[in-house]
């Protein structure tokens, strides 16, 4: 029986087919009436236009179908930017660059990636006066503080200059300073000649040659001077001259105090001359002694190091080069007490990866070793006895992590590899072939083991990529980690000025414990650093024998176009492309890195080329063919290129032997 509806208690009659019909006329006949008579006069036009209709299409599905429509012209590249290739790769600084995973989606070229904007470095300026007579070893020695000086700043952000009398004698004010009567004292002269130079320069940043920076690079006082913005002349308690921030203005009305000062005849500073009578210096904002920054005056060498300040007073050579060496070692003990819970050396997927990670881990023991220095047990002037020095039996702790973690206080060394590398350890193949890559492969191993801890198992690769990026390149990422290349060699000339301080060299190990010089190229590497089983699976003495040759296969294959160009056959570097188009979040980790640190590199020598006229008079006399700024750079840097120089001229003269044998034996064979 069919279902009964009640409305108000009364049963609702069954519609049949006549009413059903009769009920859709009424609803069709009050629509037709609306129509006519509900709209206003003129509302439909006539002769409608189609192209008066747009529909509005989200901005997310716009770029991919334009990007997908194979009859679109092709678009031009962005614009090329000022020093912006080294090598075999080039990159495009974009504000855009942690918001795009692939770079070649915006520079339409794979090997263009795109970098962070490098902000502008504040100058800093110090007064050095190069034009007194000194010995060549004098020099020499002033040289290197000065080195130490500006390799410190350059690796807090800063951008050093070091000035002299010249730019003193371009002020329009010299003048008035020569035409004082009476004879001043030579250190006031000294230091009159120095505030011109910096009045000259337009104000900003001026330090002492003697005043390092000593805390942390996200100190919030050396953040506020590399925002490079005075509002007014200040200066900061406890030491002395040894720091001046202050707009150009400020500065030119300081000047003409100290110049119309009557105190010229008996002082012999700067400060003194233009003091007032109430001993308070009124030009100046002076701000609380700084945390973060050591001024190694003679007042406190006199006070807590007497040992290189005796020195000093019999030797000024040896002296200062005790002093450079105690310098250097408190910039190393700093560094070491930022970074209070060790050093990270990255290592994913550990099983197949010891090898690969050997020159890090070498970098890291380099690291952890303590400096020479005077006084090993002293800390540096601004913390007191507060510092935990380096003790040769309780070093850093250094571990292997496979994952990458949030953390302020340890620093990461970090290893990219190349997919091909990656491919070639993890499986032990020394035979890819493009059809096992398809079949069998996995896709980005590399990076989905690294960020696995921050980004768990279910993402993709696009935002692994940019997890990665941000943690190179971002302002804390760069300053808390560094991240090399697995098959190039180490920068040598890159690793001091990225810490600001002078590395030692001697911490490279064996498997026996012995030391041991590493060769350059993809011969010979350093011994396989131990492995923690926390971090995981342990190779086999087998598969680790295994891996050295591997690895050298790698390099020349993945550096085929480059110093080993002509080593990789066709097939190889085909099976290489495959990897890379097969694996693109790892090839985009790979590319970022080393377009990364080649920028870092392209940066300071562009910096040190422009300073290069500015420095004559400083250290040796430059040799024929040589230019001024490789003076600058360390002992070891020097050594290490003109290795890698040596190594190249012996490959190129064996291959040349070896055509010419070829050749001869082919002949003897037609004859």
């Amino acid at each position: 029986m069919p279902k009964q509806y009640v409305v108000c208690g009364r049963l609702v009659p069954r519609l049949g087919t006549r009413h059903t019909s009769l009920l859709f006329a009424l609803i069709s006949l009050f629509a037709v009436c609306s129509l006519f008579f509900l709209l206003p006069s003129g509302a439909i036009p006539a002769r409608p236009n189609l192209n008066d209709y747009k529909f509005s299409v989200p901005k997310s599905f716009k770029s991919p179908w334009k990007n997908l429509n194979p009859f679109t012209p092709p678009a031009h590249p962005p614009p090329r930017q000022k020093n912006d290739t080294l090598g075999d790769t080039s990159w495009y600084s974009n504000w855009k660059w942690l918001s795009t995973p692939f770079s070649s989606s915006l520079t339409l070229d794979e090997n263009r990636l795109i970098l962070p904007v490098l902000p502008e470095r504040t100058p800093i300026y110090c007064y050095y006066d190069n034009t007194i007579e000194k010995d060549k070893a004098t020099k020499e020695v002033d040289s290197d503080l000065l080195l130490s000086w500006r390799r410190a700043w350059w690796s807090k952000g800063f951008k050093p200059i070091i000035l002299g009398p010249a730019d003193a004698m371009n002020n329009p004010r010299y003048e008035e300073l020569q035409k004082i009567p009476d004879k001043l004292d030579p250190a006031l002269k000294t230091d009159l000649m120095r505030w011109l130079a910096w009045e000259n320069m337009g104000g900003g940043v001026l330090a002492h040659y003697l005043l390092f920076p000593m805390g942390d690079h996200n100190d919030p006082l050396l953040a506020f001077l590399r925002r490079g913005e005075f509002p007014k002349l200040t200066r900061w308690k406890n030491i002395d001259e040894g720091l001046f921030v202050g707009p150009k203005t400020n500065v030119a009305e300081a000047v003409k105090l100290a110049l119309s000062s009557s105190r010229l005849k008996i002082v012999k500073e700067f400060l003194a001359a233009i003091m007032t009578d109430n001993n308070d210096p009124a030009p100046f904002v002076v701000d609380p002694t700084p945390k973060s920054l050591a001024y190694y005056s003679a007042r406190t060498l006199a006070s807590k190091y007497t040992k290189v300040a005796d020195e000093i007073a019999k030797s000024h050579n040896k002296g200062f080069t005790l002093l450079n060496q105690l310098i250097n070692s408190h910039l190393h003990l700093t560094w070491q007490n930022v970074f209070s819970d060790g050093i990270a050396v990255m290592k994913p997927l550990p099983h197949h990866t010891t090898h690969l990670i050997s020159p890090a881990y070498e970098l890291a023991l380099r690291l952890t070793h303590c400096p020479e220095s005077p006084l090993p047990s002293s800390c540096p002037p601004n913390m007191g006895n507060k510092c935990t020095p380096c003790v040769a039996t309780q070093p850093m702790k250094l571990s292997t992590p496979a994952h990458l973690q949030n953390s302020s206080t340890t620093y990461i060394l970090g290893t990219v590899p190349h997919p091909y590398t990656t491919a070639s350890l993890h499986h032990l193949r020394p035979d890819l072939t493009i059809p096992w890559i398809r079949r069998e492969s996995r896709r980005n191993i590399w990076l989905a083991d690294l960020t696995a801890h921050l980004l768990g198992s279910g993402v993709s690769g696009a935002p692994r990529v940019l997890k990665f990026k941000e943690s190179v390149a971002s302002e804390k990422g760069a300053s808390t980690s560094l991240w090399l290349l697995a098959e190039r060699r180490l920068p040598e000339d890159l690793v001091n000025w990225h810490f600001g301080f002078a590395v030692p060299t001697e911490a490279t190990w064996t498997s026996d414990g012995k030391s041991e010089t590493p060769v350059p190229g993809p011969e010979r590497r350093p011994a396989p650093p131990p492995h923690d089983p926390k971090d995981g699976p342990i190779a086999s003495p087998e598969d680790l024998a295994k891996e050295p040759e591997l690895l050298s296969q790698a390099i020349v294959i993945v550096d085929s176009d480059g110093k080993w160009k002509g080593k990789a056959t066709k097939e190889q570097v085909a099976v290489k492309e495959a990897i890379e188009a097969w694996n693109l979040a790892d090839t985009e980790a790979w590319r970022f890195a080393r377009a990364y640190l080649a920028r870092k590199r392209v940066v300071r020598q562009k910096w040190e080329e422009e300073e290069d006229k500015y420095l004559s008079g400083l250290g040796s006399e430059k040799k024929k063919g040589e230019s001024a700024w490789n003076r600058w750079l360390d002992s070891s840097s020097k050594d290490e290129k003109n290795k890698e120089e040596e190594q190249e001229e012996k490959t190129g003269q064996g291959d040349k032997k070896l055509e010419e044998g070829k050749k001869d034996s082919e002949g003897k064979k037609s004859r």
